[in-house]
């Protein structure tokens, strides 16, 4: 069985002391690659150091986050556009719109999003979106770029079926992680009416910890308990869902 994880943040803090136990664990189940969406500037050091111990399993993005979206986001942008131009990345992420905690930088949060996508058209690459208390405001962000041929993955997707059903319709993929487990977020009912043609599998770690973990630090051994769940849900054996999402994983990120 082999299994992808699209979105983690191994370079973080959280994994310094045991990273390669980390790496080891998620390698016993089946898990070949690891997706690194960057965040900001802070990050690029530890993300590239990782990518070199780990080559082509710990495999980088560039992009700024919309919670890093601050006074001085311009110079953010103009460091992602300098790598951008330096070197290959697999996508542009984790890039988007989050009203979650504050609204102040609302304007620029926009600009960066769109600045952002503009950049994955010109160079044909997919991006890897973040959204939080901003699904509708994303995805009409989105529609414009999508219909000039922009793909890629709503990660941690959480939102209800009808939006599901849009982000399909725009060709992007839906990411799903350790929500799926919680009783009451209600993805559960979505993933069930959601082909396995739309779904990647992630972890956000450390993260978003599935159940039964929650409340400690993610990691990617835990993507086991994830598709485990998807499993249930859609009553098929796992080797199944396994096979579908790294699949479209490849396809996004590979093709």
């Amino acid at each position: 069985m082999i299994l992808i994880d699209t979105h983690c943040h191994l370079y973080l803090e959280e994994f310094r002391q045991d990273i390669e136990g980390v790496i080891s664990r998620a390698k016993q189940i089946g898990v070949e690659k690891f997706y690194l969406p960057a965040i900001d500037s802070g990050v690029i050091k530890e993300m590239f150091l990782l990518e070199e111990k780990y080559p082509g399993v710990c495999i980088p993005m560039a992009g700024l986050h919309p919670c890093s979206v601050k006074e001085n986001y311009r110079e953010e942008l103009d460091i992602v556009e300098h790598w951008l131009n330096k070197r290959k990345f697999v996508a542009i992420g984790e890039i988007g719109l989050d009203f979650y905690w504050d609204k102040t930088f609302t304007d620029q949060q926009y600009d960066a999003f769109k600045l952002q996508m503009r950049w994955a058209l010109n160079k044909k690459l997919p991006i890897v979106i973040h959204t939080r208390s901003a699904m509708e405001e994303t995805i009409e962000t989105v529609k414009p770029f999508a219909e000039k041929g922009l793909r890629g993955i709503f990660h941690c997707f959480s939102g209800n079926a009808s939006q599901a059903a849009r982000i399909i319709e725009m060709g992007f993929y839906l990411g799903i992680g350790g929500v799926v487990t919680y009783k009451n977020s209600g993805l559960a009912e979505v993933v069930k009416e959601i082909s396995l043609e739309n779904i990647v599998l992630e972890t956000d770690a450390p993260y978003l910890t599935p159940v039964p973990f929650r409340g400690k630090r993610n990691e990617s051994s835990y993507l086991e308990y994830i598709l485990n769940k998807i499993a249930e849900i859609k009553g098929l054996p796992v080797d199944e869902i396994a096979s579908a999402t790294t699949v479209n994983a490849k396809k996004i990120f590979e093709n």
